[in-house]
Order: C-alpha cells, then sequence, then structure tokens
C-alpha cells in the first residue's frame, strides 16, 4: 500500500514535470505542418437535435416546439383554417384542402400556449370575446397568444387568454365565442391538429421548449461532456491537426445571453481552445448561427424557419460585433487558425451583394487584430457559383472559400450507385476543385463533408472505396478539408466510429509531424487518468 502510493506520487510528479517541459518543447504552428486535415466539432455548441436527439426527450409537448408547421381541421365542418392569401386578412374555415395558406408556424409561449404565425409572417389575433380571429399583427403580443388544450387523438381546442374557446362557424369564420367548456366529440370548437413538419431541433427549439432552468441543467451537461480533452488526444493520434468549432452568436454575450439563449458556450470554447494548444491541434472558430438566421435551418438557430438575417441591418451588425469579440479574444491565442464569418447562407435569401458587404467588413475586423489569422467565407448553399467570391477582392491575404461537399440533400444523388457516386468524386468535385485551386484568390477548403450517401445497401468496402476517394480529391484542395462530424447519433456522420470500425481509412494523407511536445501532453495525461495496482 506504501509503496503504490509513493509510485502514484511519482508518477504524478513526472507527468506535470512533464506538462512544464512540453509547454516549452511544443510548437503547434500549422503553417509549418502542411494542410489542414480537420474534423468539425458540430452538434456541441450549436445545437442540432439529429446530432443528438436525447437532448430533447425531456420536453413536455415536443412535438410543439418553435418552428413546427401545424394545419387546424373543424371536426363539425371538415374543413381547414386558412388564413386568407396567406395572411394580412380573415381568417377562415372553409378549404377541403390545406396547403401553404392553411399551415401556420408555432412560436412557444409555454408548454401550453402558442403564437400562431401565417405563411406571409402575420401572427393570428383575436381582440377580445366575441371577436373573429384575423391573421394581421405583425408581432405577437397578449392578444396573440392563445392557449391549446389537447388529448390523445391530437384533437384539441384553442382559447383565449381570458377562456373563451374559439370555434368555428357555420358562416366558415373562426370567432372567439363558444359558449361554455367544449367537449371532445365533433363540436364546433375542436379542431384535429395535424402536424406537417416538425425538423427544427435547434438551441432555440430546446431553450424556450425546457424553459430556462431545464434548458441550463441539460446544456450544461451536454457541453461538459459531448466534446472533452480526450477526443482531443484521440483527433491528435489520428493526424487531424484542426477543428473547426461552430458557435451562435449569442456567445458574445456569455454568461448571460438574451433569452432563451443559455450562458456557457464560451467557457466551453476557451476549454476547446487549451486542449487544442496542448496537442498541436490549431482552431478554426465558425460562425454557424447568425441573429435572426442566415439560412432557416436549425443549425441557424432559426426560430420559425424565416431568414431575416440579410433583411434588417442591425442583424448584419450584430453579427460583426461577434466576430470583433471573438477575434479580440483569440486572436493572439497559438491555437487560433482562423475565423469563419458565416457558416452556408442561403442563396435564395441573402443577396450577393449584402453578402459580400459583410464578408469586406468581417474581414477588416479580423485584420485589425491579426495580420496572420485566415479569414474564411462560405460559399452561400443552393444555386451559387462559388466563383462569385473569388471575383469579389473581399480580402488581401489569408483568405479561404469555405465549400461543403455532400452526395445528399439533392434528388441528383437519390438513384445513384456506390460507382456512380465515386466517380462523381473524381469527375465533378476534383474538376471543380482544380478550377478553384488556380483561381487568382483566395485558397480552397472543403469545410464540411461526410462519409454517407443514399446507396441503401452499400457494404463496408463501398464505404472504404468511397471514403477513400474523397480523401484523395479533397487533398488536393489548397486549405484542405474538415470532416462533418467529431460525434454523431448517426454512425456513418461519425468521424469516431467511422475510423474505429475502419469505414473511414485516412492512411497516409492525413498524417501530421507530430511535436515532442504533443507526445508528452498525451503520455502526461494518460498517467493522470490511469489507476495502476502495484
Amino acid at each position: 500500500m506504501e509503496t503504490g502510493f509513493c509510485s502514484w506520487v511519482l508518477a504524478v510528479t513526472m507527468c506535470c514535470w512533464l506538462l512544464l517541459l512540453s509547454r516549452v518543447c511544443s510548437g503547434g504552428n500549422l503553417n509549418g505542418v502542411g494542410k489542414v486535415r480537420g474534423v468539425n466539432l458540430g452538434g456541441w455548441l450549436v445545437v442540432e437535435g439529429w446530432i443528438k436527439p436525447s437532448l430533447f426527450d425531456g420536453i413536455p409537448n415536443g412535438d410543439m416546439l418553435d418552428g413546427t408547421q401545424v394545419q387546424f381541421k373543424s371536426m363539425a365542418l371538415q374543413k381547414y383554417v386558412s388564413a386568407e392569401n396567406g395572411g394580412g386578412q380573415a381568417v377562415t374555415v372553409d378549404r377541403d384542402v390545406p396547403l401553404s395558406w392553411e399551415t401556420f408556424r408555432l412560436w412557444r409561449v409555454s408548454e401550453t400556449e402558442f403564437q400562431f404565425r401565417s405563411l406571409g409572417g402575420q401572427f393570428l389575433t383575436c381582440d377580445a370575446e366575441g371577436d373573429s380571429v384575423t391573421a394581421t399583427a405583425e408581432s405577437p403580443s397578449m392578444k396573440e397568444t392563445f392557449s391549446v388544450e389537447r388529448n390523445s387523438d391530437n384533437r384539441i381546442h384553442i382559447k383565449l387568454k381570458s377562456g373563451t374557446y374559439l370555434q368555428a362557424t357555420l358562416a366558415n369564420q373562426l370567432t372567439a365565442d363558444y359558449p361554455g367548456k367544449p367537449g371532445w366529440d365533433d363540436n364546433m370548437a375542436t379542431f384535429e391538429m395535424i402536424i406537417v413538419v416538425n425538423n427544427l431541433h435547434g438551441d432555440y427549439q430546446l431553450a424556450n421548449g425546457y424553459g430556462h432552468d431545464k434548458a441550463k441543467e441539460a446544456l450544461t451537461e451536454h457541453r461538459n461532456n459531448f466534446i472533452k480533452q480526450e477526443d482531443f488526444i484521440f483527433l491528435y493520434r489520428h493526424g487531424i491537426n484542426t477543428v473547426r468549432i461552430p458557435v451562435g452568436w449569442w456567445i458574445a454575450q456569455d454568461p448571460n445571453p438574451p433569452p432563451p439563449f443559455i450562458g456557457g458556450s464560451l467557457a466551453a470554447l476557451d476549454n476547446a481552445f487549451s486542449w487544442a494548444q496542448m496537442y498541436d491541434i490549431r482552431c478554426i472558430i465558425d460562425l454557424h448561427a447568425a441573429p435572426g438566421s442566415q439560412n432557416g435551418m436549425e443549425h441557424s438557430s432559426s426560430r420559425d424557419g424565416s431568414v431575416d438575417w440579410p433583411r434588417y441591418p442591425d442583424y448584419i451588425s450584430q453579427s460583426l460585433d461577434v466576430i470583433d469579440f471573438l477575434a479580440s479574444r483569440y486572436a493572439n491565442h497559438p491555437a487560433l487558425l482562423g475565423i469563419e464569418l458565416l457558416n452556408e447562407p442561403s442563396a435564395s435569401s441573402v443577396p450577393l451583394d449584402v453578402l459580400i458587404s459583410y464578408y469586406s467588413k468581417g474581414y477588416q475586423i479580423v485584420r485589425k487584430y491579426s495580420s496572420s489569422a485566415y479569414v474564411i467565407i462560405c460559399q452561400r448553399i443552393g444555386n451559387a457559383d462559388p466563383l462569385e467570391l473569388y471575383r469579389a477582392n473581399i480580402g488581401f491575404s489569408n483568405i479561404v472559400v469555405d465549400l461543403h461537399y455532400y452526395n445528399l440533400f439533392d434528388p441528383f444523388f437519390i438513384n445513384m450507385s456506390a460507382v456512380d457516386n465515386i466517380d462523381f468524386i473524381f469527375k465533378s468535385r476534383q474538376t471543380q476543385l482544380q478550377v478553384l485551386n488556380k483561381a487568382n484568390g483566395p485558397l480552397v477548403f472543403i469545410g464540411e463533408w461526410v462519409n454517407e450517401w443514399n446507396v441503401m445497401s452499400g457494404s463496408q468496402v463501398d464505404y472504404q472505396n468511397f471514403g477513400r476517394a474523397q480523401l484523395e480529391v479533397y487533398d488536393t484542395a489548397s486549405f484542405g478539408w474538415a470532416y462533418w462530424t467529431l460525434k454523431n447519433d448517426r454512425k456513418h456522420w461519425d468521424f469516431e466510429w467511422n475510423i474505429k470500425k475502419k469505414y473511414l481509412q485516412l492512411g497516409d494523407s492525413s498524417k501530421q509531424k507530430i511535436s515532442s511536445g504533443a507526445w508528452w501532453f498525451a503520455l502526461a495525461y494518460w498517467c493522470l487518468n490511469s489507476h495502476y495496482i502495484y
């Protein structure tokens, strides 16, 4: 026992000495190592429900989160509630077939209280008991907040804050004057609620769904355990030299961001930088979620699928403030490689001139703090030509264009075989990279890609060949690549699972020179976290 204790003390003392020595010895300069061989830390500091669905398991009425699209069918009339012309006018109960005018997006106020947004953006409103419901409110308040009672058959009653129930009338109107409390039969106040789309599971939905206290508990546990120091050891051991870390705009106001967002992501990002420095890994900070949402998706923290970021100058100014905050905080940190100004702006919603103006200002902000940090600008998603960013003359040094390559999300890939997918990588992706690499301008970064496709019967060998083809082609990108993502509930999206199960074989292409300092860190960490029996 005494000998074991002395040995343990000696091991700890040696490890601490090695840690101190390694701080002096480790260089960790990516520019001296080569291209980026990276992995994204997706689903960590910006929540994406599909990456870790269990985060949402405890939310009551979890299928009625912000942004859920619903339709209401009168059980008495067998007609659907409709906002005439998509909003701005009366609400009727007269449609036999539900389409866009009959679809409403939820804004969740509490577990049982909601606001209903029409296609045109207006909210259902009712001035008082006895009045008709219209879709004319530009912003929601008490008059636009309704209580929803729901039974197991997805039948609902809707009532005002005063307690008066809404009902369909024989004149096909929706009015707040049902007498008394309705039952669940086919009466005028009973509607069937059809959930059309429930695909937004981001930070907004999680925090607003749980409420502040429970959301803080859930997110604190998630941030502390989803990504940890040993994950950086795993990445380092497999030759990964960079992590791309998605963050949300609210990180700049940590530890007390505006509701419903929950503080704590800034401390987690600080931890990531510390771990990265230990293992000669560099960090790209990626503004993944901008205020107002730049693409309407859950990973941009959209509340209801709307894309308001390009429409309001205040949102763009606020985004630039976030870039200023991140650049000023991390510019001199030895682990910083670059800052990505915005993730996946929508081509259909974000005008190119608005985006270029934002990118140019963001570039200048980063340069204010660092002459060497890379400034990364992401291609618009959708129907957009990556060359549009090469023609924009956004910056003069250390600028990178980020492309996201997925053989998914497009009907083009649905019927492709394994061979077809691999041929597409070599014929289409490789050709585009060759053109961009030769272009006079930014470096090329494949900031997101994954070893997954629409091939339903792919064997392990098929996946290995697909992964090998992507690595071979993406290795030619002048800046490098980053896999999406380190951990994921879906196995083939999970980098760690792919490596351990040998579905993705990195080979020699992504090996990097490992510094002696990083080796000492790994050894020290192993010693400090191992238990010996003497």
